[in-house]
């Protein structure tokens, strides 16, 4: 009996127990590179959100950009309109033929196109109740680019020099700060229309070769 205990006491100092690792050696070591995984993940998701996030602004420039064009492409039709209610169709190398029942008080801007070369003509009633037409432009300031006409109560003013025309002078006076007049020999008038020809059109576009080129 002690011989077998003393063969146990050689085979532990042989042969010890294996030693338990602790708690933290068993974790197993992950493999090389696994543990920085998530950074990268990371910051790709921050890149894409400054990509969506520039994209964004970009398209509420363009957004706004086009809103500001868009006001912009109306301004001449919006300019046409003032005074006269609303925007009037341009005439395009044509004769110009103006409704009498649409003239009154307020002068009304009839936008014209000849060849190329942009014109306005004004229409207002006079206090008798004649329809007086001309040429919305300065005939000493046409060529300042500012040489037209906008009203102003019952005056039309040149935007130019400042010169003050009461409606009963349009087509009347000649020369001077005045609008152009669109004369009777320069017209066709019925009770119904007003009709100024192509050809006194493009004769007078020359005086419209400025118009309206400075802000």
């Amino acid at each position: 009996m002690s011989r077998i205990k003393k063969n146990q006491s050689l085979n532990r100092r042989a042969f010890p127990d294996k030693v338990k690792p602790s708690a933290g050696q068993n974790q197993r070591t992950p493999p090389a590179g696994t543990q920085n995984k998530k950074a990268p993940d990371k910051q790709r998701l921050q890149a894409v959100a400054v990509v969506l996030i520039v994209i964004a602004f970009a398209a509420a420039i363009f957004v706004l950009r086009s809103a500001r064009n868009g006001e912009g492409g109306g301004r001449a039709a919006a300019d046409s309109g003032a005074a006269g209610g609303g925007a009037v169709p341009v005439v395009t190398d044509g004769d110009l033929v103006i409704s009498v029942a649409e003239i009154s008080e307020a002068a009304k801007f009839y936008p014209v196109e000849i060849d190329g070369t942009q014109l306005e003509v004004i229409a207002a009633e006079a206090p008798d109740g004649t329809v007086r037409t001309a040429f919305n432009t300065c005939q000493v300031c046409y060529d300042s680019g500012r040489g037209y006409y906008e009203q102003s109560g019952d005056v039309l003013v040149c935007q130019n020099c400042g010169n003050r025309i009461r409606r009963d002078q349009v087509e009347v006076q000649s020369g001077g700060c005045n609008p152009v007049p669109s004369f009777a020999d320069n017209k066709t008038v019925t009770d119904e229309t007003i009709t100024i020809s192509y050809d006194f059109l493009k004769e007078s576009k020359d005086i419209f070769a400025n118009w309206k080129t400075e802000y």
